[in-house]
């Protein structure tokens, strides 16, 4: 059998002493194993260098990787029950007090980024929280913040829908005139108001096109905003402003919102119409047609933050009539601003090349007559808007005149607004400038066909005049007769219509000739027992017989003698002799003055200064008529000239007394 060979060299010999072998499972004791305990129960001591800094590390020492990680950990013992981080985190947005140290742009910025990251553990029980960091002034920030915070914005609503409404408030309050004041942690930039809000829009839309639902949502929030109507002209108009800026990006709420500022609008109207009954009658006629034409466009408004239409004078000094007056300029200052941006507003849609975008602003003009102004009694201004976009096409004329007339003739609707309905036909085709002369005909047509049927219903069992029974008859007769007092001309016979002569010689020599039916409508409803002329306004009804006598349509004169004899109290229902009072000739009066028609035509003149430059080529303005005003302002001068040497005598007779 073969042995192994050897290796050649220095070979062990058979003598040699060879060492016994370590077992393979032992290992090196290394130096590293003298710290480690010799025991479980004992501890090495350990020992520290002297020359190292042992502190806490600062929030602005800190990567964004250590704070991600240090919010995701803060919510998670948040829900365990464990607020302290969760609380610094929170401190990070909340304002500076007075001596604390201000946080970094760097480090809020990277907070914004980890609540970013971890939007999804931002439940209910974090609602502080994400109000702290909502209310926090963002939108003054360099733009890469803003750009970042709005990401963070949308990431919340779309993982946690609870705080859209949250959200859109907190972007609503930015486009106020007064914004919320805060105090912020870190570097503001210098960035104007304009930018703010142009920054605001630009999020809402963005956040809209996310979740279209939002708009919903959107409009409750700017109607629960919008200012008081006590709060001042640069609120209205800053948030007016901001609101038609929404209407370009969510035309889903075009509708919505301008009729929002119309109801407001509206109400500053009435607010402006009740004060000025309280005045003086002299101090009432000047107070609107005087007042001063304010700053009405966004950037003056803004240039001067301290224009809060607050009097330097306190209301102590004043009298109360003063101040009384002064509240009324400022109503109307802000009534008159708004209209006139709502005009400038209109008048861009109107006048967009897409026929889409003409109709359906005329829609919405239509929409808010029929919800908001129609049922409103006694508006004076806001109307105005209707008067001068719907005379731009006669299409819409037509629609209007028919609206108005279909309405006042609907039994179904209730008295005041079919009463409102025939004041708003006879004022528009009476005061109407481009309202052809075919048009008042048409309703002259219309409404004479109406009051023959109600004439036929009712005379039978008409007693007298009686407005509480007839009070849509009579509104419709009054509207005859203003539309007739303006409108006069158009009623004359053309050469191919059938015409009814003059029925009384004329003085002057002149031969009128009328439209056949004229004369014939004025007869049955002005002669009827239903006797229009003792309920219509007096004033219309004295106008109204001076110019039928002088144009010799119709002679009245010895009706209006007789109606001064008869008392509308005793047509009137039965009274309540429960309590019997003593009738005094002042309360005769009021009674009698209360049987009367109200004198409101709604499209009398505008007279605000700002924005009546947008129906001065729409309103026609009242024309005299030759001969007949001519004589009334002979006898204003005679009497003028009487009083004048009454006054003389008096002053003079009582100088020879005192002699």
């Amino acid at each position: 059998m073969a042995t192994a060979s050897m290796p050649l060299g220095n070979s062990p010999t058979a003598n040699t002493k060879v060492p016994p072998r370590k077992s393979t499972l032992s290992r090196k004791r290394e130096d590293d194993d003298l710290l480690l305990p010799s025991s479980p129960g004992k501890r090495s001591k350990v020992s520290f260098d002297s020359d190292v800094e042992v502190r806490l590390v600062e929030e602005w020492e800190k990567t964004p990787t250590v704070i991600q990680e240090g919010v995701r950990r803060a919510l998670l013992k948040r829900a365990s029950g464990d607020n302290t981080s969760y609380e610094q985190v929170k401190a990070i947005y909340t304002p500076v007090r007075a001596n604390q140290e201000e946080t970094s742009p760097a480090t809020l910025r990277n907070y914004t980024f980890a609540l970013l990251n971890n939007v999804s553990m931002l439940n209910k029980d974090c609602n502080d929280l994400v109000h702290a960091v909502l209310g926090s002034d963002w939108l003054s920030r360099p733009e890469g913040y803003v750009y970042l915070f709005t990401q963070f914005l949308a990431n919340l609503i779309s993982a946690q829908t609870l705080y859209l409404p949250d959200v859109l408030r907190m972007l609503v309050e930015n486009i106020t005139a007064a914004p919320p004041s805060r105090s912020q942690p870190g570097e503001l930039v210098d960035v104007p108001r304009s930018q703010i809000y142009q920054r605001a829009h630009k999020v809402i839309q963005y956040l809209l096109q996310i979740i279209p639902p939002a708009c919903r949502i959107l409009l409750t929030i700017v109607t629960n905003t919008f200012p008081h109507q006590s709060d001042s002209r640069r609120a209205h108009i800053i948030y007016t402003h901001n609101l038609l800026r929404i209407t370009e990006y969510a035309p889903v709420l075009q509708a919505d919102i301008l009729m929002l500022i119309t109801e407001r609008l509206v109400k500053i109207d009435l607010q402006v119409q009740e004060d000025l009954e309280d005045l003086a009658e002299e101090v009432e006629e000047g107070v609107v047609q005087h007042v001063p034409r304010a700053r009405c466009d966004l950037n003056s408004v803004l240039d001067d933050p301290h224009d809060s239409d607050d009097d330097s004078e306190s209301d102590e000094e004043i009298d109360e009539e003063t101040l009384r007056t002064q509240t009324i300029t400022k109503n109307v200052e802000k009534m008159d601003c708004i209209l006139d941006m709502l005009f400038t507003y209109y008048d861009q849609m109107i006048s967009a090349p897409l026929p889409s975008g003409q109709d359906g602003s005329v829609e919405i003009l239509f929409s808010q007559f029929q919800t908001v102004i129609l049922p409103t009694h006694r508006s004076r201004h806001t109307q105005f808007l209707l008067f001068h976009f719907v005379q731009q096409s006669s299409a819409h004329i037509d629609v209007f005149v028919g609206m108005c007339a279909q309405t006042s003739f609907d039994k179904k609707r209730p008295a005041m607004v079919r009463q409102a309905a025939a004041a708003y036909l006879a004022s528009f085709v009476a005061r109407g400038m481009h309202v052809s002369s075919d048009i008042v005909r048409e309703v002259w047509d219309y409404i004479s066909t109406e009051l023959k049927k109600q004439v036929r219903e009712s005379e039978p069992g008409c007693r007298g005049p009686d407005l509480q029974r007839y009070s849509t008859y009579y509104t419709l007769v009054q509207a005859l007769l203003y539309i007739f007092c303006f409108r006069w001309r158009d009623f004359e016979a053309g050469p191919d219509d059938d015409s009814e002569g003059d029925d009384l010689p004329s003085i002057y020599g002149e031969e009128r000739h009328w439209r056949s039916g004229v004369k014939e409508t004025l007869q049955l409803n002005l002669f009827s027992r239903l006797n229009p002329l003792k309920v219509c306004s007096p004033g219309i009804v004295t106008e109204f017989a001076r110019i039928a006598h002088h144009l010799h349509v119709i002679y009245v004169y010895h009706l209006l003698e007789t109606n001064k004899r008869i008392r509308l109290s005793n047509h009137v229902g039965p009274r309540n002799y429960s309590q019997l009072n003593r009738e005094t000739a002042l309360s005769a009066k009021r009674e009698e003055e209360n049987q009367h028609l109200d004198e409101y035509f709604p499209f009398d003149p505008y007279h605000l200064p700002k924005s009546k430059r947008w129906v001065e080529g729409d309103y026609r303005e009242w024309v005299g008529i030759p001969g007949l005003d001519d004589e009334k302002a002979a006898e204003s001068d005679s009497a003028d000239e009487e009083v004048e040497d009454s006054d003389v005598e008096e002053r003079t007779g009582t100088e020879e007394s005192n002699e």
